[in-house]
């Protein structure tokens, strides 16, 4: 949005347009350079050719012409290092111009929600917040009172608890009490005169009985 009113797609279209035109130059002068080098070995390789031959003053010529060349080559070597210097120079300003392009627009950023967003609105929005705060407060407080308006008397409440507590501490020792074990009791067995335990007999037995006396008269 910030970059329609400072114009950067404009800035980056132009520094992008010049690194392209630099780049296609550099590769222009790097084959010319190519080609002129393959001429200096060529005018070498013939100055051999003619040494051999003892052709002296053709082979000072071909001497001349790889000169010539050499020159030529280190001109070219010279327009590269200008070129590749001029893209260094064009990518630093290009960097430097997005910083201060993107400085720029937070600081519009910035000052844009400021202006939306002043103290007194942030007050009364702190005031509002401690109002529906307290409100919440009184609500739950008011949820939380007894229902039907039931008062409690706290001494009463204590003291019942009192007597749950010494009942329960009575029925513990009751429980202890019991649960010790009982010493057996020893009683002297005394001689007594042989009886037969009386039993209650049934009809039949009552009848044994009879007919055992009448056998032993």
């Amino acid at each position: 949005m910030f970059t329609r009113f400072f114009g950067k797609p404009k800035q980056d279209t132009d520094a992008l347009v010049s690194l392209d035109k630099l780049q296609e130059t550099l590769e222009m002068l790097e084959k010319k350079e190519n080609v002129l080098l393959g001429k200096v070995s060529a005018e070498v390789d013939k100055a051999k050719e003619f040494s051999k031959a003892k052709n002296k003053k053709a082979a000072i010529t071909c001497l001349k012409r790889k000169k010539m060349l050499e020159q030529q080559v280190e001109q070219l070597g010279n327009f590269q290092l200008r070129i590749q210097g001029q893209m260094i120079l064009i990518e630093g300003a290009k960097a430097t111009t997005d910083t201060v392009d993107a400085l720029r627009t937070g600081a519009a950023a910035m000052k844009a929600m400021q202006k939306a967003t002043n103290i007194g609105d942030v007050d009364k929005t702190m005031d509002e917040i401690n109002e529906q705060t307290e409100t919440m407060k009184e609500i739950q407080n008011a949820l939380a009172n007894p229902i039907g308006g039931f008062d409690f008397d706290e001494d009463e409440l204590e003291a019942e608890l009192e007597e749950l507590e010494e009942l329960e501490l009575e029925e513990q020792i009751l429980d202890t009490e019991t649960t010790y074990p009982v010493p057996p009791v020893h009683v002297p067995q005394v001689n007594q005169p042989n009886h037969r335990p009386l039993i209650k007999n049934s009809n039949e037995e009552d009848e044994l009985v009879a007919l055992e006396k009448e056998m032993t008269i």
